[in-house]
């Protein structure tokens, strides 16, 4: 590799302009707060706690959550670092410029781009089925021709056709969510608090009527015996219910592209990533327990394992299950909203920096937003959710997260050696304990996905390597001529 490939921006020069904004600063601390709860809870809460509980660590799943989110923390206290040194939109990316290169920095942005577009496509998609089942409540039926991917990928058989047409309520979501981050940041946030407070909501109801049906029974043995095989109860099921339920906390990341959009970045990015894990990870864990207190753990193997517990009460809590699926729905449309918020943004800092075409960092003169990127994000997520089914998308979601964070762990320990006295509002404690504790962590959770997903991520960073050679590293504006 070329010598240039490596070259470094300064923290000094991003910081400098960052304070020639052209994005506007509306955002507070309680508005990154949501953003961050609006991306981390969705389909976690209300599907992944009852296929981990049923196939892994039982009642114990609390502890799973506990293990998983300071996997998380450490991830986010090395974030919060960044977000406050180096207040810019390009999150990972723009951290990783400034420490281990420009080809590093490309790689990690060309990352994130699978991250959040895939992100907004996989949530999309289990947002339609949320709705498609929420009208059939009321007798409005959608057809499955248009409800459906017409694609789908059988392990041992590969892709074949499904006899669906569209996916068209993933693709209506994003779409309108697009048209929202269009007009204005200010718009979206206030949207997204909006929708945070409806989930919330949901989910202390649940919490808080759903306590009164707990049979404290059901949570004994509290750690299931182990059955003979690794991850199947006893403690390594507490270990693998971490690495299954990890993925519940995907999204926090997002919070540190909106940094110039802050009016105070360098206090406010660090109470936005923590403030929002920690909320979370109280809520998973009070769900955790009502939920296995409810119903059984060996009959939480269900794709809504908190209507199931509902349903257990007979006609008790009968109330709450359409305010459930409305829940659903809030959650994961503040997800959508927040992926495709951070993916513009991405494509927005990569044209600033030169690597890709001056088009993507338009700002639009009235709204103030990068709009040309965020409609040609939002209409290739909108293509993907309509015709790709969410197993698929999903993996490549994950595997492109853990990367991202493994990337910023790392850069905080190579940044802190190689300019030590530089500003830091905001420092991660225990250095080098965190850093690369969460980087092993991260690594760890990678090397255990399928083998296919891999592939998939060497394929997407061979095309961004040639797009790197061809124009990125010409047009770089560090390139020196």
């Amino acid at each position: 590799m070329r010598s240039d490939w490596f070259r470094i921006k300064n923290v000094e020069d991003l910081v400098d302009n960052s304070k020639n904004n052209e994005l506007k600063r509306t955002l507070t601390a309680t508005n990154l707060i949501a953003l961050g709860i609006g991306c981390i809870i969705g389909t976690g809460i209300f599907v992944l706690t009852g296929t981990a509980a049923a196939n892994h660590a039982g009642p114990a799943l609390t502890i799973s959550f506990i293990i998983s989110a300071l996997g998380c923390v450490m991830a986010g206290l090395c974030y919060a670092e960044f977000a406050a040194m180096i207040p810019v939109s390009g999150s990972a990316y723009s951290y990783s410029y400034a420490s281990l290169g420009e080809f590093i920095a490309w790689f990690i942005g060309w990352d994130l781009i699978l991250e959040y577009l895939f992100a907004s496509a996989t949530v999309s998609v289990g947002w339609s089925g949320y709705v498609v089942s929420f009208l059939a409540d009321f007798g409005i039926h959608i057809p499955a021709y248009l409800a459906h991917a017409p694609f789908d990928h059988i392990a041992g058989e590969g892709w074949i056709m499904t006899g669906s047409i569209i996916n068209f309520p993933a693709m209506f979501i994003v779409l309108i969510v697009t048209s929202l981050l269009i007009v204005g940041i200010k718009e979206s946030a206030s949207a997204n608090d909006f929708i945070v407070v409806i989930k919330l909501a949901v989910i202390l109801l649940f919490i808080g009527f759903g306590i009164a049906y707990v049979n404290t029974e059901n949570w004994v043995p509290y750690i299931p015996e182990n059955t003979g095989k690794f991850g199947e109860f006893g403690w390594s099921g507490i270990l693998t219910g971490a690495g299954v339920i990890f993925f519940a906390y995907i999204g926090f990341d997002a919070v540190s592209t909106v940094a110039q959009e802050t009016k105070n970045p360098q206090k406010d990015m660090p109470k936005g990533i923590l403030g929002s894990l920690l909320i979370c990870t109280v809520l998973y864990i009070l769900v955790t327990a009502v939920l296995t207190g409810i119903v059984h753990y060996t009959e939480l193997n269900v794709p809504a394992p908190i209507a199931l517990a509902i349903d257990r009460t007979s006609e008790g809590l009968a109330w709450l299950a359409s305010f459930i699926k409305i829940g659903a729905i809030a959650g994961l449309s503040s997800v959508v909203l927040v992926m495709l918020l951070g993916q513009s943004r991405i494509f927005y800092s990569m044209s600033k920096d030169g690597l890709l075409p001056p088009i993507f960092s338009k700002v639009h003169s009235k709204h103030k937003t990068p709009h040309i990127t965020t409609i040609i994000t939002g209409s290739i997520s909108a293509i993907i959710a309509g015709l790709f089914p969410i197993n698929i998308l999903g993996e490549l979601v994950s595997i492109g997260t853990l990367m991202a964070f493994t990337i910023v762990c790392i850069s905080v320990l190579v940044l802190r050696k190689q300019q030590p006295n530089i500003n830091r509002p905001f420092k991660t404690p225990w250095v080098p304990f965190v850093p690369i504790a969460g980087a092993l962590i991260c690594i760890a959770q990678m090397i255990a996905l399928p083998f296919d997903t891999w592939l998939r991520l060497i394929v997407w960073m061979l095309i961004g390597l040639v797009l790197y050679i061809f124009y990125g590293s010409k047009h770089s504006k560090l390139n020196v001529k």
